[in-house]
C-alpha cells in the first residue's frame, strides 16, 4: 500500500552558487533565490496489486514524485507512507557501483534491500537468466551499455521479492526483445499482487498494464482516473498546446545549396488548418513550404523527407515526382507549395528536411531537420508506419489421433 498526503516539493533557485552563502549572512537584506515548485499538492493512494501509470510532459514533476515516494528526497510540505518491501528502478546510474561487476551489484543491492545472502544466492540464476548479458555478468558495470545496465537493474528490482515496485520510464533504453520480456513479467507482477508505480511516456503501455493512472502537469495533478480517459485528455492537451506555441523559425541541423532560392519558411499545419507541431494519427496534415527566388530559374523542384529522430529515412517526395511543372520564376518572386497526406505514421518525434533543386538534383536550397513534429496515439505500435492491420483468428480443437 503507498499513502500520499498533500506532497509538495520546493526547490530553492539561485542565480549563481555564492548567493547561497551571501543570503545566510547577517547583514543580506533580501532573498537571492526564487521558489520552484517541483510538486504542489500531490495526493492519492495505490492498494496492494494496483498498477499506477504516471503521464505527463518533461519537467511535470514525475522523477521527482518517485524519489520521494522511495525516500530518497524528503517532501517539502505533506507525508508518503508505504507498507512493504519497495523495489526501485529509477534513473540510470542510480543504485550500482559502476567498479563492482553485475554479480557484486546484484548482491549489494539484495542485501540493501534486507534479503540475505543465501536467498540471493538462490535468486541469482533468475536474475542472471532475466537479464541475458552473457559473460558482461562477472564483468565491472562501467564497461556496460545504457541497455545492458537497464537489463540488469531491472531483473535484479523484480527478482527480490518487492512488495512495491517503482519503476522510472526503464524500458525506455531496452531493445524491443528485451521491452516484450518486461511486459509479460510485468503481467505476471500483477497476478502475484505486487504494487506497481510506475512512469512512461508510452502511452499504449500505459494503457496496456495499468489499472489507473495519474496526469501531472506542472507539478499539479491534472486528472486521474482511468487509463484511458487521462490519455485521451493527455493528447488533447498536446494538440491543444500547439495552437498557443509561438511561431517557429527556421533552423536546421546542416543547410547547403547554390542560393538560387531560399527556402524562407516550413509551416506544419492540422487538419484545421492551424500551425502545430503535435499531430493525431491518420489526421490530415498539410506541409507548407515558402520560397523566394533570388535569381531566374526555369523549372525548379521542391521537396521534403521526413526522417525518424534518430535519421532513418521514413518518407520523400518532390514535385518531379508527383508530376507537377512548376514552369517559370524571376528573381523576387515567392512561391508556396502544400504537401498533404493522411499522418499514418507511428506515435513519435520526426524531422522533416526540405529543399528546393535544380532538374539535375544539385540543391538552391537544402535544410537538414528544418523542423521537428509529433505523432500522438494512444495505440502503440512497432516501427515507423501505421498500416491499420485488421486482424482476425479462428479457435480450433485438436482432433484425436486414430488408432
Amino acid at each position: 500500500m503507498v499513502l500520499v498526503q498533500n506532497v509538495s516539493k520546493l526547490y530553492r533557485l539561485y542565480a549563481r552558487p555564492a548567493d547561497r552563502i551571501r543570503e545566510i549572512l547577517p547583514f543580506s537584506s533580501k532573498p537571492l533565490h526564487t521558489d520552484f515548485w517541483a510538486l504542489k499538492d500531490i495526493s492519492f493512494q495505490l492498494e496492494r496489486g494496483e498498477f499506477l501509470g504516471l503521464v505527463g510532459p518533461n519537467g511535470c514533476g514525475k522523477s521527482t514524485l518517485l524519489q520521494i515516494v522511495c525516500g530518497i528526497l524528503p517532501p517539502t510540505n505533506g507525508r508518503v507512507v508505504t507498507q512493504g518491501r519497495i523495489a526501485a528502478l529509477l534513473e540510470l546510474g542510480a543504485g550500482f557501483n559502476p567498479e563492482f561487476t553485475g554479480r557484486e551489484n546484484v548482491f549489494l543491492n539484495g542485501e540493501i534491500m534486507g534479503l540475505s545472502r543465501a536467498e540471493i544466492e538462490r535468486a541469482f540464476p533468475s536474475i542472471e537468466a532475466f537479464a541475458d548479458i552473457g559473460e558482461f555478468i562477472r564483468r565491472p558495470v562501467k564497461e556496460y551499455s545504457s541497455g545492458m545496465y537497464v537489463r540488469l537493474a531491472f531483473s535484479t528490482a523484480i527478482h527480490v521479492e518487492p512488495d512495491i515496485l517503482i519503476v522510472d520510464e526503464a524500458l525506455a533504453v531496452g531493445d524491443a526483445v528485451f521491452a516484450n520480456r518486461c511486459v509479460r513479467k510485468f503481467e505476471e507482477l500483477k497476478q502475484r499482487n505486487v504494487t506497481v508505480l510506475f512512469v512512461s511516456h508510452d502511452l499504449g503501455l500505459v494503457k496496456q498494464l495499468a489499472n489507473r493512472a495519474i496526469l501531472l502537469l506542472g507539478g499539479r495533478i491534472e486528472a486521474q482516473g482511468s487509463p484511458k480517459d487521462v490519455i485521451n485528455r493527455y493528447i488533447g492537451l498536446v494538440l491543444e498546446k500547439q495552437k498557443s506555441d509561438a511561431p517557429h523559425q527556421l533552423q536546421g541541423s546542416f543547410r547547403h545549396g547554390d542560393g538560387t532560392s531560399e527556402i524562407l519558411d516550413v509551416t506544419p499545419l492540422n487538419s484545421r488548418g492551424e500551425s502545430a507541431r503535435a499531430f493525431a494519427a491518420g489526421e490530415r496534415v498539410t506541409m507548407r513550404v515558402r520560397t523566394l527566388f533570388h535569381r531566374e530559374k526555369s523549372d525548379p523542384m521542391v521537396g521534403i523527407l521526413i526522417r525518424t529522430r534518430i535519421g532513418m529515412d521514413v518518407y520523400g517526395t518532390n514535385t518531379r515526382l508527383e508530376g507537377i511543372s512548376l514552369g517559370d520564376f524571376a528573381a523576387g518572386e515567392e512561391l508556396d507549395i502544400d504537401f498533404q497526406f493522411d499522418c499514418w505514421l507511428a506515435p513519435q518525434e520526426y524531422t522533416l528536411t526540405v529543399a528546393t533543386q535544380n532538374p539535375d538534383g544539385s540543391s538552391h536550397d537544402w535544410v537538414d531537420e528544418a523542423i521537428a513534429f509529433e505523432v500522438v496515439d494512444a495505440k502503440s505500435m512497432a516501427g515507423v508506419a501505421n498500416l491499420r492491420a485488421e486482424v482476425t483468428w479462428t479457435k480450433r480443437k485438436q482432433e484425436p489421433a486414430s488408432p
